[in-house]
């Protein structure tokens, strides 16, 4: 028997408000000429789902069994490095023949997505244990106390360094130049900068010439650092931040520090994501990238052209949300987090530029959302030594 014309929604309606009308099926198929069988059908739907439209197929049925999906999923969390191909032979020893993409997609429907692993720095035990305590001390201080530290670091930059991630539309094969980056054994050169910032703006971004040694550092503090501190009129009882770089804690570099009378915050070793200025050197970096310099001179000129643009706003909202840090430290239990993207530093400084208003969005509450999801999709459950995060 062939298949019969399936009946418009319009029809359907129709029927239904003739039905409502008080018509009975052989008056509505007359009027309509449809048989009595196929009204029948339609109201008896309308009356158990109050639809007429079809619904949506329900497909092949799927070849994981739920016991099956949960056992890949649980061998995924427990081994985030295993291969599809591995769980394509777990489920074949149970006697379930499929393939990757079916195991892709179960992973996905689970909220599992195959991504590049993340280079982080080597954390031992003893790191771990100093970035929480790092965390839990600093976790309640005050916002005027960050606003009192000067951050500083230094950042390589290579001339055609990878600084981004860039896409191309092309057909398959196509290898023409403007659908490829160029890219030179050990970067094609590079350049080492080094520069502070606090709560109210930058400091002076200074080119390093040569092998950094502590000699040199010892050079580059009084002759850009104490400067900065002036030309921003940081008041007395400021702090410096550095990290536990073998230059930063030479003997001679704690003397000068000592006969400056200055104070230096107390840095956990191995933590590049605790310090803001990373935030800045990411944005940098990729700003760097769309100008495309050809030469170490050139990379240089647009290094310091790029790093005047950033607003001084841009820098008081690091701060301002730096506790941010401390509770995402906490909440991975001492392990590194991903330093805020370029996009999320965009946001901040568009937010500088008052030019966000017309979204109708609030800063605070658009942060606090991001951290609020980011901890829930976690799930930590804290310690009773750890202090409780219930004043989100």
């Amino acid at each position: 028997m062939a298949k019969t014309r399936e009946l418009c929604k319009d029809i359907r309606d129709k029927i239904v408000d003739l039905h409502k009308a008080g018509m009975g099926y052989r008056t509505i198929g007359k009027q309509l000429g449809e048989k009595s069988t196929t009204l029948g059908a339609i109201i008896r739907k309308w009356k158990k789902f109050k639809m007429t439209v079809n619904h949506r197929l329900s497909g092949a049925p799927c070849k994981i069994s739920p016991r099956g999906a949960s056992m890949i999923t649980r061998n995924v969390r427990d081994q985030p490095r295993t291969t599809r191909q591995d769980l394509v032979n777990d489920l074949k020893r149970t006697g379930t023949t499929v393939s990757k993409k079916t195991i892709r997609n179960t992973l996905r429907r689970h909220g599992l997505k195959s991504c590049s692993t993340l280079k982080v720095p080597l954390l031992k035990s003893v790191h771990v244990l100093a970035r929480l305590k790092f965390a839990n001390d600093h976790l309640d201080d005050q916002e005027e106390e960050w606003e009192e530290i000067m951050w500083s670091d230094e950042t390589k930059i290579e001339l055609f360094g990878l600084n981004s991630t860039r896409r191309v539309w092309r057909k398959k094969d196509e290898y023409n130049p403007k659908n490829t980056i160029p890219t030179v054994k050990h970067g094609g050169g590079n350049i080492i900068l080094w520069d502070c910032f606090y709560a109210k703006g930058k400091g002076r971004l200074h080119h390093i010439e040569g092998r950094m040694d502590g000699a040199m550092y010892r050079e580059i503090l009084p002759n850009n650092l104490l400067p900065s501190v002036r030309a921003l009129k940081m008041g007395r009882g400021w702090v410096f931040q550095h990290d536990n770089d073998p230059i930063h804690t030479a003997r001679g570099t704690k003397e000068w520090l000592r006969k400056k009378h200055l104070k230096v915050l107390e840095w956990p070793s191995q933590s590049p994501d605790l310090n803001p200025i990373e935030n800045l050197w990411r944005e940098l970096k990729v700003r760097i990238a769309q100008r495309q310099p050809r030469n170490l001179k050139d990379l240089e000129k647009v290094c310091m052209e790029e790093w005047a643009k950033f607003p001084a706003a841009v820098c008081a909202n690091l701060v301002k949300n730096y506790r941010k840090h401390m509770i995402s430290v906490i909440a991975n239990k001492g392990f590194l987090y991903q330093i805020f993207s370029s996009a999320f530093l965009m946001y901040q400084i568009l937010m500088s530029c008052n030019k966000m208003n017309y979204l109708k969005i609030k800063q605070c509450d658009f942060l606090d959302f991001c951290f609020r999801f980011r901890l829930s999709q976690l799930k930590c459950t804290y310690d009773k030594n750890y202090r409780t995060l219930h004043a989100l």
